[in-house]
């Protein structure tokens, strides 16, 4: 099929377009590997869903905007491509579902019509920037993070130097102190700050290092108390630059930030940060603070509107309005329930917002919307189309607003089914806690494993996703966590798991958690505080009863929304891949990137030239270590290894060690002359492991060697 590309797309993301394409046509050929094109599409927004022969799609939000028009191509592109459903995620993307592999080129295509990208929205990439939702509006905030999310987001776009990482890097910004953008379990969070130095405002961040989420969580650490605006994103590129080269590439459990970290020690990975600095593209980059204009609607009329329920309308307007630091317009929240919304709805909403609201809509990270500068005479409109629109439940990030991941609906490594669930509880707290539409210190959140895609281990009460084994049957579980998330002064937490529970009895669970709290708390007592108190093993002496397995009925052996008996079906995951590989293969990916190098050369980017130079050094080292049945783990492991398997016995020779000649490229500012220089020494040694493993080929009767990378890539 070809592609029918409108000139409003550009030339960069034309090229991304095309390349799908491409690899599309050679894949189904059978012209390449699955796990080979499974690396390739996942850095283009295309993730394989539990359902073969279909797709998820994951669009790109910087820091959860999209205009009102850009809503409508998504939700055109998903009624054409996909269900006519999008799904609002934790990272403020939006994912479209059961999309046919040969469709997400022209898929992309249209959505890139309005500037909506897929590139690096999966993948071992730096991962969508997150930011608070309410960044430009809130009374609290020091300065909008809006323009610095966008830069920062651009400036990684397509950056050579975190295109195939270990692993994924994520990002995040908050707009105060109070972090609602959960900065503390980020790879890098970003808290704004401003300093008072003669008489002169001075912008700067508070920036926090290696946290996470996932099977073993951690909370990021203090990297700067305050660092210049200027110097947060070359301070980004630096520890990107060190995560790659020193970040495990084998063990795919251990590749993250946070396990960096542990591994090296803090104050060891901020020395080698501050190595990186002299390599670095820029070492000051002032960010254009008008980069993100927000056009206000200058309608002020509003249509007379006759409120029928006007206890409802006081609900919503308490816990789902507030009032921007831009006095007289307000800021109104949607509890979107799932995070899905249909097309049809999202059209109607955007409509709605091109006429009376700003030309900026925010996904938050609990899965719902942000509508900003609406004016108070507009508020029963908005309360009477949102209703209409099943977008006006009150208690919008209260207890009752349930975030949740997909599950098994869609997911390969989901155990259990997170959305029936998640009804479920939402119904079970609109009955029996309907009060807690105020309670906006109790976050519930649920996963359907344990790698936290519903942040389960940043709530206050979380579940993921597990089973439980009874003689030769299994039951559907969920594990319960408790005492995680951001308390009222914006510490952050990391949850404690406490217990298994059938899912059939977490409503009941809940309950008891809950019901709990309101016995026996102190009065104001943040419930984290409650759970310090009384400690992890009162709530699993609390919660045992319920994961008896001795009382247990038939319907407990079902998961929610199901209909037969829990069997466990965890597929592999998607950033996963074992890869069979051919020595020649991995010389042909260094060639690659040497050509990169030069494309970078002629069109003056040195710096991404110099990136693509060094990875050609250590992408053909890989290739001889292979040979020679020598395995690393990281990049920096594989140059002392060069050195240790073939320069130390003089097999290949150079004036110093091979690690220091790579290892130029944190000596040397990016400069062309250097850039031209190290191309060069790059193309050098890309020939001379050409012709090595030309001959160990022919010593062994023309055979290449297949060797096993297992997720690992240099």
């Amino acid at each position: 099929m070809s592609l029918n590309i409108s000139t409003k797309v550009s030339a960069a993301a034309k090229r991304d377009i095309v390349q799908l394409q491409e690899k599309i046509k050679n894949f189904e050929a059978g012209k390449i590997e699955e796990d080979k094109f499974k690396l390739f599409r996942l850095t283009r927004g295309v993730y394989g869903q539990r359902q073969p022969g279909v797709q998820m799609i994951r669009i790109k939000l910087p820091y959860g905007k999209v205009t009102p028009q850009q809503l409508i191509k998504i939700a055109d592109v998903s009624d054409k491509y996909a269900t006519g459903n999008l799904h609002l995620t934790t990272r403020q993307d939006i994912q479209l579902h059961f999309v046919k592999l040969k469709d997400s080129p022209a898929l992309w295509a249209e959505l890139e019509e309005e500037d909506v990208t897929l590139r690096e929205a999966c993948g071992n990439t730096v991962r969508n920037v997150t930011a608070s939702p309410d960044a430009g509006i809130n009374p609290n905030e020091p300065f909008d993070i809006s323009p610095y999310a966008h830069e920062l987001t651009h400036y990684f776009l397509r950056n050579p130097i975190c295109q195939d990482m270990g692993r994924k890097f994520k990002i995040a910004f908050a707009s105060d102190e109070f972090d609602t953008a959960y900065t503390y379990f980020h790879d890098i969070g970003f808290l704004p700050k401003v300093r008072i130095e003669n008489g002169q405002e001075i912008r700067g961040f508070k920036v926090v290092l290696g946290g996470g989420l996932g099977a073993v969580a951690m909370t990021a650490q203090t990297a700067h108390e305050f660092l210049p605006e200027d110097k947060f994103i070359p301070f980004t590129e630096a520890v990107i630059r060190v995560f790659d080269r020193y970040g495990e590439r084998v063990n795919r459990s251990k590749a993250r930030m946070k396990f960096l970290v542990k591994k090296i020690g803090f104050e060891k990975l901020m020395h080698l940060v501050a190595e990186e600095q002299k390599a670095l593209k820029t070492t000051q980059y002032i960010v254009d603070r008008q980069i993100t204009p927000t056009n206000i609607p200058s309608i002020t009329q509003s249509p007379d509107i006759n409120i029928e329920d006007w206890q409802a309308f006081e609900d919503w307007k308490r816990t789902n309005v507030f009032e921007q630091k831009q006095k007289g317009y307000f800021g109104i929240w949607l509890r979107v329930p799932l995070g899905d919304i249909h097309s049809s709805t999202a059209k109607k909403l955007a409509q709605l917002v091109q006429e009376f609201a700003a030309d900026d809509i925010r996904v938050t990270v609990n899965q719902g919307l942000l509508i900003k500068y609406v004016l108070k005479e507009h508020l029963p409109l908005f309360f009477q189309t949102l209703s209409e629109l099943n977008l006006a439940k009150p208690g919008f990030n209260s207890t009752h607003d349930i975030t949740a991941c997909p599950g098994s609906d869609t997911c390969n490594l989901a155990v259990t089914n997170s959305t029936a669930l998640t009804t479920k509880l939402e119904e079970m707290l609109q009955s029996d806690f309907k009060h807690l539409i105020d309670e906006a210190y109790i976050k519930v959140k649920i996963s359907g494993c344990m790698n936290a895609c519903g942040q389960h281990m940043a709530a206050n009460i979380g579940f993921h996703g597990s089973s439980i084994k009874n003689g030769n049957l299994v039951i559907p579980a969920m594990q319960v966590v408790i005492g995680g998330g951001i308390s009222p002064n914006g510490e952050g937490f990391i949850a404690e798991k406490v217990v298994k529970v059938p899912t059939k009895r977490i409503p009941q669970a809940l309950a008891t958690v809950l019901n709990e709290y309101e016995a026996k708390s102190e009065e104001g007592e943040y419930f984290n505080d409650f759970f310090l108190r009384l400690g992890k093993m009162h709530f699993y002496h609390l919660l045992k009863p319920l994961a008896d397995v001795e009382t247990l009925s038939e319907s407990d052996y079902v998961d929610w929304g199901k209909t037969e008996n829990f069997i466990p079906e965890i597929g592999v995951g998607e950033c996963a891949s074992v890869t069979l590989d051919v020595i020649q293969t991995v010389l042909e990916e260094a060639q690659e990137r040497l050509e990169w190098s030069k494309e970078g050369l002629e069109e003056g980017i040195y710096a991404d030239a110099i990136y693509n130079s060094y990875n050609t050094f250590v992408i053909a080292a890989k290739a001889l270590l292979l040979s020679e049945d020598v395995s690393c783990n990281t990049q920096i492991g594989i140059l002392q290894s060069f050195d240790e398997t073939f320069v130390n016995k003089g097999i290949f020779t150079f004036e110093t060690s091979f690690e220091a000649l790579v290892l130029q490229i944190n000596k040397q500012e990016p400069s062309e002359a250097f850039a031209l220089s190290f191309y060069a020494l790059a193309a050098t040694f890309l020939q001379q492991a050409k012709s090595f493993r030309l001959a160990q080929v022919s010593q062994n009767n023309g055979l290449d060697k297949t060797v096993i990378s297992n997720f690992y890539k240099a």
